[in-house]
C-alpha cells in the first residue's frame, strides 16, 4: 500500500485508519470523501517537531488552508498548534467560524480587494502576505484610517524551477506572483514598505511549487532569500524578522512515486539556514513552512459505487462511477495520478482488464483516472476507491450538472463523524432567486 493508514481486513476489504471502507459506504453513501484524522495530526505533530529541532522555538509550520478548507480543519490546527495560511476572505470566515485565532493567520492572494483587506484587518488577521504594491497600498490606506500598524511579509519570487507541473511552479521569474529578486522589484517593494508609517515589513516569503520530494528547490531558494536579505540589510539597514520558505513537500499518489522523509528533509534545510545566516552576519529569522498537501492527501480518499461497465472490443474499456469532475476535477486539470482500487475486493486478480475510470458528468473529460486494472467481472455496485484525495478535492469540488457535493467524515480513534454534511438538492439552488 502506499501509506502506512492503509490495509485489507480478512473480507478483502480495504480499510483507512484501521476502519473497513465497505462499512463506512453502507453507512454513510457514496460518493463520500474520507479523512483520516489521526493521520493529520500525526502530521502537524511530525512538522511541528521537526521545525522546532531544525529551526529554533521560534520557528512555526502554517497548515495552506486551499488544500482543504472546512471548519474541523481549523479546530484540528488550533488544537495542534499549527499556523495557518489562508487566501480568500471565505477562508477567514470558515477559520474564524471555527474559533481559530487569527494572529496566527497569514493572508495570501495575488489580487485581495478591499473588502478582503478591510474584512480581514477588522477580524485582527496577523499578517499579510504581500504580492505587489497595489496592496501594499491598500493595506497602508485602510491602516491608516483604523489607526493601526499592520504586519506584513512581502512575496518574493527567486527565480527557480521546481521541475514540476507547470501549473503548480510558482517560482519562477514569469510567475504571476510575487516580486521578482533578479529585476530589482524586490528591492524597490522592500523599500516602499518601509516607508510605510502604517506598515511593519516583518520579513520575506518565498514558494517555489508543489509536489517536490527532496530539498533541493528549499536549499536553492533559502541560499537566494538569505542572499536578497543580507544585501537588504546592509544597504538599507533592514533586519529580517521572518523567514517564509512556503510549502511544497510531495506525496506518494502511485507506487512509484518516491518516499519522503519530511522530518529529515526539514533538519537538512535547517542546517542550511544556520550556516548561511552565520556565514552573512544574520540573526536566525522566525522560519515559517506551509504544508498543505503533504498534511492532509494522504489522510484522504475517496469512495465511489460502480454503475455502468462498458466495453468496446479492440478499443477501450469504461467503468463509470457515481461522482467525477464534480469531486476531483484534478486529472481534468493536470492529468493527476491516482491509485485507483476496488475497495470491497482489493485482493482479486486485476491482471486482465484495464480501463478508464469516468464519472457521471455530461462531459467527455470527465475521467478520474486512465488505464486502471480492474478484475475482469467489475459491476455494478462495487465499491471503487481512489486513494490519496484529501488534498484540492473537497476544496475544488462544484455543483457541475447540479449534483450534489459529498461528505466529509472524519475518522478518529476508531470512530467516524460526519465534518461536512452531504449536500441536498435544496443547497445546490440555495442562493437562486
Amino acid at each position: 500500500m502506499i501509506c502506512n493508514n492503509l490495509s485489507v481486513n480478512e473480507e478483502g476489504h480495504l480499510c483507512l485508519g484501521g476502519q473497513d471502507t465497505v462499512m463506512l459506504a453502507a453507512k454513510y453513501g457514496t460518493p463520500l470523501y474520507l479523512m483520516d484524522e489521526d493521520r493529520i495530526r500525526e502530521r502537524c505533530r511530525v512538522y511541528k517537531k521537526a521545525m522546532c529541532e531544525a529551526f529554533g522555538e521560534s520557528a512555526m509550520p502554517l497548515y495552506a488552508s486551499k488544500a482543504a478548507s472546512f471548519k474541523q480543519i481549523y479546530r484540528i490546527m488550533k488544537e495542534e498548534g499549527m499556523g495557518v495560511d489562508v487566501v480568500s476572505s471565505g477562508e477567514i470566515f470558515t477559520a474564524l467560524s471555527a474559533g481559530y485565532p487569527l494572529e496566527h493567520a497569514y493572508f495570501h492572494s495575488n489580487n485581495k480587494t478591499d473588502e478582503d483587506i478591510a474584512y480581514a484587518m477588522d477580524n485582527g488577521i496577523g499578517y499579510f502576505v504581500v504580492d505587489n504594491r497595489e496592496e501594499l497600498d491598500a493595506i497602508e490606506r485602510i491602516a491608516a484610517e483604523w489607526n493601526l500598524t499592520q504586519k506584513v511579509l512581502l512575496r518574493l519570487t527567486p527565480g527557480i524551477d521546481p521541475h514540476t507541473y507547470a501549473a503548480v511552479a510558482t517560482g519562477k521569474v514569469d510567475s504571476k506572483f510575487g516580486s521578482a529578486i533578479e529585476t530589482g522589484q524586490a528591492e524597490e517593494m522592500t523599500l516602499y514598505a518601509l516607508s510605510l508609517p502604517h506598515v511593519h515589513l516583518v520579513g520575506y516569503h518565498c514558494h517555489v511549487g508543489s509536489q517536490v520530494f527532496d530539498s533541493d528547490v528549499f536549499l536553492r531558494a533559502t541560499a537566494i532569500m538569505l542572499d536578497f536579505a543580507s544585501k537588504m540589510k546592509e544597504k538599507h539597514g533592514f533586519e529580517l524578522e521572518e523567514l517564509d520558505l512556503g510549502g511544497g513537500y510531495g506525496v506518494r499518489y502511485r507506487d512509484e512515486d518516491p518516499e519522503i522523509d519530511i522530518y529529515a528533509n526539514i533538519l537538512q534545510v535547517g542546517m542550511a539556514v544556520k550556516a548561511q545566516c552565520t556565514a552573512l552576519g544574520l540573526k536566525m529569522p522566525a522560519v515559517r513552512m506551509e504544508p498543505g498537501r503533504s498534511i492532509v492527501a494522504d489522510a484522504g480518499m475517496t469512495l465511489y459505487n460502480v454503475g455502468t461497465v462498458k466495453r468496446i472490443p479492440g478499443y477501450k474499456n469504461y467503468v463509470s462511477v457515481d461522482g467525477g469532475m464534480t469531486d476531483n476535477p484534478r486529472f481534468a486539470l493536470y492529468h493527476s495520478s491516482y491509485t485507483v482500487l476496488l475497495a470491497n475486493r482489493v485482493n482479486d486478480d486485476k491482471s486482465t482488464f484495464r480501463c478508464s475510470v469516468v464519472g457521471r458528468c455530461c462531459e467527455s473529460g470527465d475521467i478520474l483516472q486512465e488505464d486502471v486494472p480492474m478484475p475482469e467481472d467489475v459491476r455494478r455496485g462495487d465499491l471503487l476507491a481512489v486513494l490519496t484525495t484529501g488534498a484540492y478535492n473537497y476544496s475544488m469540488s462544484s455543483n457541475y450538472n447540479r449534483i450534489p457535493k459529498p461528505p466529509v467524515v472524519m475518522l478518529h480513534e476508531g470512530e467516524s463523524y460526519v465534518a461536512v454534511k452531504r449536500e441536498a438538492f435544496e443547497d445546490v439552488c440555495a442562493n437562486d432567486i
